[in-house]
């Protein structure tokens, strides 16, 4: 068996499209495809079922996937300690997280685990979806929900707090469209008249991403939303132009000073970020490193993550 078909049938499963696939692996998406083709002939089952809406791994496929993983895990870890000279601290560590986190959290703050540990390398891997570890996508994963998986390692990283908040375009605005605006802001029993900017619900990948719901419970009836996206960051900008009013993790918004919290008191939704990792993979000692530099960072953030106000 060639290791490097192996290592495009990894490609394709993590991608479960062949154009992505190819286009990490740096081919042409009729070769990725020709080299699946070689290689189920070669061991004699079908790997993948071709759908519409990519490529599935059959019961075979998800076999070999796990041993596939493991190969190159352990592949990947020797290389490293002999690349190293088994040098602690020293090498790569790929981190997967949801955009507004690494974009607002981690990576404004890996400055002083570079200081003190200039051989580790990061890589800052941004989904909007779930990180499969067990597929080796990243070394760490920070995920919004505790997984259910028992072969990883989990630990609890944080709670974190979201808030509503506007612009004061939108104010301004809104008094000139013969909505009820006080000077302190919107009056709560009149919240739910307002335009609102939130998440695509029917497209979430996890229900801890949803927060009309619970949003509903505070308000005087329905809110409405009349701009609607999957990604928060694009929310943020929503808001942050006068578009609407609209639900965002302090530890993004309360960095932009032109924004104006709405109702702190009264409402205030709570979610959890969860650290998790292969047991393999948390032996290595960089690995453990920035495990542990990104449970001291939370700490040492706290303020940001859960504002007392």
């Amino acid at each position: 068996m060639n290791w490097d078909d192996i290592k495009i049938f990894l490609e394709v499963a993590r991608a479960e499209r062949l154009s992505t696939a190819a286009k990490r692996l740096i081919m042409d998406a009729s070769t990725v495809s020709r080299r699946l083709h070689k290689l189920e002939e070669s061991i004699g089952t079908k790997l993948f079922d071709r759908t519409q809406d990519g490529h599935v791994l059959t019961a075979d496929g998800e076999m070999l996937l796990t041993s596939a993983c493991k190969m190159e895990q352990d592949a990947q870890h020797a290389l490293s300690n002999i690349h190293n000279n088994n040098e602690d601290n020293c090498g790569l560590v790929r981190i997967g997280v949801t955009e507004a986190l690494g974009n607002f959290f981690v990576s404004p703050n890996l400055l002083s685990l570079q200081q003190q540990h200039p051989n580790i390398d990061v890589h800052l891997l941004l989904f909007s979806r779930y990180v499969k570890i067990s597929r080796n996508e990243a070394d760490i994963a920070i995920a919004v929900e505790r997984p259910k998986s028992t072969s990883m390692i989990v630990s609890k990283l944080c709670d974190y707090k979201l808030q509503l908040y506007v612009h004061q375009d939108y104010l301004d605005n809104s008094r000139g469209h013969n909505l009820e605006i006080h000077p302190q802001g919107i009056a709560l029993d009149q919240l739910a008249k307002h335009k609102w900017v939130t998440y695509v619900d029917n497209l979430l990948f996890t229900d801890q991403l949803s927060y009309v719901k619970e949003l509903n419970q505070y308000l005087d009836g329905e809110l409405k939303a009349n701009f609607s996206s999957t990604s928060i960051i694009s929310q943020y900008f929503a808001i942050k132009s006068g578009l609407g009013i609209g639900i965002l993790p302090c530890f993004l918004a309360e960095q932009d000073k032109s924004l104006i919290k709405l109702h702190s008191q009264e409402i205030s939704i709570s979610r959890s970020f969860w650290l998790v990792t292969h047991p393999e993979s948390k032996r290595l000692s960089h690995v453990n490193t920035v495990w542990q530099y990104l449970k001291q960072l939370v700490l040492d953030h706290a303020d940001l993550l859960n504002p007392s106000d």
